[in-house]
Order: C-alpha cells, then sequence, then structure tokens
C-alpha cells in the first residue's frame, strides 16, 4: 500500500472523508508555497494537490487558469517548484500530488524529473493530459521513486474503461464530477450516485470526488458519494484573498462539521 492511499485510508478509519486541497504553486511568489503548504497541513488536510502553472491548462477553468498566470509572471516552474519543496522537505507532513501537464514534464527530463520529485516528498502525480494508453511510461520512471500515478474518470468513461483506469490507478482514483473544466458548480448531473455507486465497486483503491465542488455542503454531499473531495477554485481563490477561514470551514466539513454560517 503506498503512502497517499494510507494517508487516505487513515482518515476513512477516523470516520471521516479525505480532504485534498487544490492550490497553485507560486500564486504569490515561490515564497509563499512553504507558508501555504504548513498552514494547510496544520488545519487537517489528507494530502495537498501542487498545481504547476502552465502556459496552456486545458483542463482548468478561469480561477486556476488566472492563478497560473500569476504564478508564471513570478517566474514560477516545475524546476523550481520541486526544488523548493525539496528545501522544506522535512516540514512537510502530508503526502503532496503533483498536478502538471505533460510538456513540463518532458523538457524537465521524465529520469531528472522522478528524481526531483522523490527530493521534494511528492508522493502522487496527475498528468491529465496523458491518457490511460499512454501512462506505463510515468509508471515506469515514477514509481520506482515512490510516486503513485493518479488516473481520472470521466462522467462518459463506459463501464469498461472504468474499470480499466480504476485497475490502473495509484493512491486514489480521481472521478470528475463534471462533464468540463475546473470551477465552482452551483449543481451537479442528477446520476452522479450511481456513477459513484459502479465506480467505487470497480475501484480495489479509494474514490475522490473532484471539479466543482466549492461550498461545505458540496463538501459533505459529494464527500458521502466515495471516500473523499478535491476541492480546487474556491481554495485558490480563498488563498489569493487571504480568506484562509474559507479554507478552514471546507476542511471542518470534511470531518463532519458545517459552521453555522454556511448553513
Amino acid at each position: 500500500m503506498t503512502t497517499l492511499q494510507q494517508a487516505i485510508l487513515k482518515v476513512k478509519e477516523a470516520g471521516h472523508k479525505a480532504f485534498v486541497p487544490y492550490i497553485m504553486a507560486g500564486d504569490g511568489g515561490l515564497e509563499t508555497l512553504k507558508p501555504t503548504i504548513l498552514k494547510l497541513q496544520a488545519i487537517g488536510v489528507t494530502a495537498i494537490e501542487v498545481g504547476i502553472p502552465f502556459t496552456d491548462p486545458v483542463a482548468d477553468g478561469p480561477t486556476i487558469e488566472q492563478a497560473g498566470e500569476r504564478a508564471l509572471a513570478k517566474g514560477v516552474t516545475l524546476r523550481n517548484v520541486l526544488a523548493e519543496l525539496a528545501f522544506f522537505r522535512e516540514d512537510i507532513t502530508v503526502p503532496l500530488v503533483v498536478m502538471t501537464y505533460f510538456n513540463p514534464v518532458l523538457a524537465y527530463g521524465l529520469e531528472a524529473f522522478g528524481i526531483a520529485c522523490a527530493a521534494g516528498g511528492v508522493k502522487g502525480l496527475i498528468v491529465p493530459d496523458v491518457p490511460l494508453e499512454e501512462s506505463d511510461i510515468l509508471r515506469e520512471t515514477l514509481n520506482p521513486q515512490g510516486v503513485d500515478i493518479v488516473q481520472l474518470v470521466s462522467l462518459t468513461s463506459p463501464p469498461e474503461r472504468i474499470a480499466k483506469i480504476a485497475a490502473a490507478s495509484q493512491g486514489f482514483v480521481y472521478a470528475v464530477t463534471v462533464n468540463g473544466i475546473t470551477g465552482a458548480r452551483a449543481s451537479f448531473a442528477n446520476d452522479l450516485e450511481g456513477h459513484f455507486a459502479r465506480l467505487c465497486e470497480a475501484s480495489p483503491i479509494p474514490v475522490l470526488a473532484g471539479f466543482g465542488i466549492s461550498t461545505p455542503e458540496q463538501v459533505v454531499s459529494m464527500g458521502a458519494l466515495g471516500d473523499g473531495v478535491i476541492v480546487g477554485s474556491t481554495i485558490v481563490t480563498a488563498l489569493h484573498e487571504g480568506d484562509f477561514a474559507k479554507v478552514e470551514a471546507l476542511v471542518a466539513a470534511s470531518k463532519g462539521v458545517l459552521e453555522k454560517s454556511t448553513l
């Protein structure tokens, strides 16, 4: 069992749902990365998804795209993010999952990238523009460095493909809850419950819901479908605006606590 999977199961055994916040590395400057990660782990997140700024983020909505543009304007790159993580690795107590696209990894060099991930304490990798059929190249290089390759499952995936993705994914299965890009949503598809039931039955590892989740109530309802949630755009906005109380309320919801102000 991998480090990432263990962290999620530990939360499950405690009777809670896993909560994974997405952050854009270097939004506000690379110097913000360490304090942001330390603050998030201090309030009890399960793992942290660390987004890498990229010029063509095809899976991301306006909020995360704009955060990436702010980070790029500060000179933030995949290389200096991993170097910064390695600098304070001893202070990191939760698994980190890097989310990037394949071009920066290819430009870095697969072997060198894997070594840098290990040095930075990275335990998982999400590369949304590498399909299942091409993902072996990532597993072959990253698995020996202790890095899981997390696969995404869409709402439109047929049962046979769901089974293949669930079998190949490591750490957890990333269950996309909307058809489209990232960003807050007021509502979701009607048959999510059936979709998640089929996915959870097919998956030997935890299933986390992501895309569109933005309120404590949605953390509770979406988390109930599987083993936990990933929250991105709302976290990115809250951190950019300095509203950490909003982040704390989302994390509290994953532990079964809904503040009165959010009801």
